[in-house]
């Protein structure tokens, strides 16, 4: 089920059915994410008679060849000085653009952090700062991007806005709730609801400290382009619903009754294992809301606040996993994957990890405590030590986490 919800937004065949009109003068491909270079090189193949050229950033390690297309690469989830160079050369690309021209933009999970270029004074530092204190705030990634859009000179709309006359169509791989164009990678190409004063407010509502300079434009730069300000053609080519769909299908195959509980599930990760683990539980003992066999299927993106805790190594996906584990309290005929479907779960080298009715029961044979683990956000330790982890490597793709509970 978890490779099905992967398979199902492979790129180069979403994009290739996603096309717009051949233009008449030039084609000019831009983009960022982890999606980026696999989506490139599908344009690429695709035109091969068109007069071509770009460039996109993605995460280190996730480069492939893209012909024409140069393929850069670059830190996340803290953006380094390849992600605001990479943000000049895509501002660059379509500069001096006609009417005639086609600017084809690549967005997916991730563009927000490998394409940054600082607005007003901050430096690349200073907004490195930014981004680890949204990192830890626990602010959605909606109200992330909100404060990242009004610190950029790129995001909210502003490379849309620079390639003008030229026509600009964006393909997008969704990994946001809601599938909201102006959330995936901050939205480059996507006028801009949001103010100044929502991303203050944001700011105060976290106690984020910022750094002066960051502060300084919030308090008084210039406004990102707004509903209206020009046309947009964006088209959704891969979606979590999409990938929820996929895996469903899967279960039925193997005669089990699939329920998706949502694809935009959000809030705190140890909090949404227990919750789910509650749901998973009523459906061994009473049958609700669905009978066994069945799984529950969820994406989304829950967050992990730090705070002043403890840190070890984990992700959101591994942390869910851990507190679910511990509600379940080793009940029979559950067991659980969860996983983010780009292969990476936070800064580590695991997508995600499984959880079996023995699971607690082998990490005590190994000496683990799993709430010592779970206090600590150390629940990538924890899964390394029982074997547990689930590594696909770099996929190429990101439409979320995806979750499934089988109960058998």
């Amino acid at each position: 089920m978890f490779d099905a919800g992967i398979s199902s937004a492979v790129p180069g065949p979403a994009v290739v059915r996603n096309l717009p009109e051949k233009p008449r003068g030039r084609c000019i491909v831009v983009g960022a994410g982890k999606a980026s270079a696999a989506m490139a090189a599908a344009v690429d193949q695709a035109w091969p008679d068109v007069d071509l050229e770009g460039v996109v950033v993605t995460r280190y390690g996730h480069a492939t060849l893209a012909g024409r297309i140069d393929v850069l690469e670059a830190a996340h989830p803290v953006p380094d000085a390849m992600s605001q160079m990479s943000a000049r050369r895509i501002l660059q690309a379509v500069q001096g653009l006609s009417k005639d021209d086609l600017v084809i933009v690549l967005i997916s999970g991730g563009g927000s952090a490998l394409m940054t270029l600082p607005a007003g004074d901050m430096s690349l530092a200073d907004k490195q700062a930014v981004n680890r204190a949204l990192l830890v705030s626990g602010a959605t990634i909606g109200e992330m991007n909100t404060v990242r859009k009004h610190l950029s000179r790129i995001k909210g709309g502003r490379l849309a806005a620079a390639a003008a006359p030229a026509r600009v169509v964006t393909l997008a791989i969704s990994d946001v709730p809601g599938d909201d164009p102006a959330t995936i990678a901050s939205g480059p190409t996507v006028p801009d609801p949001s103010t100044l004063g929502e991303a203050r407010e944001i700011v105060e509502r976290y106690r984020l400290k910022l750094p002066a300079a960051a502060s300084q434009v919030l308090a008084g730069g210039e406004e990102t382009p707004k509903p209206g300000a020009f046309p947009t053609d964006i088209r959704m080519i891969a979606t979590p619903s999409l990938a929820m769909s996929a895996a469903a299908a899967v279960a039925r195959r193997a005669g089990l009754t699939p329920l998706i509980l949502g694809d935009a599930l959000e809030g705190e990760s140890r909090e949404l294992g227990r919750v789910l683990a509650g749901i998973a539980k009523s459906a061994k003992l009473h049958g609700a809301p669905v009978a066994a066999p069945a799984v529950l299927l969820s994406g989304g993106e829950a967050t992990v606040t730090i705070g002043d805790s403890p840190t070890g190594r984990g992700g959101r996906n591994t942390e869910f996993l851990l507190s679910f584990a511990i509600a379940m309290a080793g009940q029979s005929g559950v067991f659980a994957i969860a996983g983010d479907s780009d292969g990476i779960d936070g800064f580590d080298d695991a997508a995600g990890a499984f959880v079996t009715p023995d699971t607690l029961e082998r990490a005590r044979t190994a000496g683990c405590d799993p709430r010592h683990h779970l206090f600590a956000h150390d629940s990538y330790s924890f899964f390394e030590k029982i074997g547990d982890l689930v590594r696909t490597g770099p996929t190429f793709t990101n439409v979320n986490d995806i979750r499934a509970i089988l109960i058998t």
